[in-house]
Formats: structure tokens, sequence, C-alpha cells
């Protein structure tokens, strides 16, 4: 987070559409940070989009002269991203496509694994951390404290909840908890 993607998405496709290109720019409609029909940075640059709830939403709605095709915060979407990128791909559509390659727990988010490798070309932005060096990591903030390891995945938010970590920065603590398994072998113990 807060390494400009979405900037750099519409900066790319604001370039299309100077050309004339026919283009179509999607969003999950769970995010709703900033604006509800428009890609967003934090920047406060905005680019009108369509909010759908996943890919089949995305195909229905695409136009037969599209000829660029972009969609912001790709990690919310479902398994079927990578397929209808492909087929868009195969079928000459330049595609953008902008989101975080992990989630908030350092590990790989969503579809992003999978539309990576498949990727013709790859920017991989960071932001700045904290002490200064590059933050490839997204801390989730909960009331100031590092987020657990078994918290929910998805949580949309900005600066309330994350915060941009390098990798020596970045917390994730495990939780301790105690299994009533336990707690019933303690009291019979007793």
């Amino acid at each position: 987070m807060f390494s400009g993607k979405s900037e750099e998405l519409i900066r790319r496709v604001t370039r299309a559409v100077i050309a004339k290109q026919v283009v179509q720019v999607f969003k999950p409609a769970i995010d709703n940070r900033y604006d509800t029909v428009a890609v967003a940075s934090h920047a406060g640059r905005t680019l009108e989009a369509r909010p759908v709830d996943d890919s089949e939403s995305v195909r229905s709605a695409l136009r037969e002269d599209v000829e660029v095709v972009a969609i912001d915060e790709a990690q919310f979407f479902d398994d079927a991203l990578p397929d209808l990128v492909q087929e868009l791909a195969d079928a000459g559509k330049r595609v953008i496509l902008a989101g975080l390659d992990l989630d908030f727990r350092g590990e790989p988010f969503g579809p992003l694994p999978i539309l990576l490798t498949r990727a013709e070309h790859v920017e991989k932005l960071t932001a700045i951390c904290h002490c200064g060096r590059a933050a490839t990591r997204t801390q989730r903030l909960i009331g100031g404290h590092p987020a657990h390891y078994d918290d929910p995945i998805v949580l949309v938010g900005a600066s309330e909840h994350y915060e941009p970590r390098c990798r020596d920065c970045h917390r994730v603590p495990r939780s301790e908890r105690v299994t009533p398994l336990f707690e019933d072998a303690a009291k019979t113990a007793s």
C-alpha cells in the first residue's frame, strides 16, 4: 500500500484515453474507501471505474470494441481472474492490473501470484517504511498494534488500518490461544 499502484494505473489509462483507445476500467465493489465509482489514488487522483463483484461481472460488462481493460485492486478478485486476463490478452486486448502481491501476513494475495507469472511486464512499486527503507510489505494495525496472523485476510482500509513496512519492520504475531481441548485436560488434571 501507498506505493502508487492506483496512481500508475490512472497514469497508464489516461495515456490510452489520450491515444483515443477504447478503455474500460473496473474495480472491486468492496473497495469504497475513497469513491464508489472511481479508482482513487491516495494522492487524490481519480478515474471513473465500474464497480464489480467478480471476474464474471467484468466479462459480462466488456464492450466488444474495448482495446484496453484496466482493473484496480486485483487482489480482491476471485480465482477466475487469471483466465479472463489470459483470454483478453490472447484476443489482443491490453490489460493493465494494479494490486497487492502480498497480504498483511506477507503471503501471496488472491489471484496475484498467477497473474504475476503470466504477465509480460511487471513493475513492482514500493512505498517507504518508517525506517526509511523500501517497504515491500503492508502492516495491518488494529488499535495501533500489529494484526494477528489469524485475523481475516480482507479488511478494506487505508492509513487508519495500514502502514507500509520493510521486511525487517513488518510484524505479524501468531496468536497464543489455548484450545478448549487443553483447557478441559487442565481442568481434569487438577
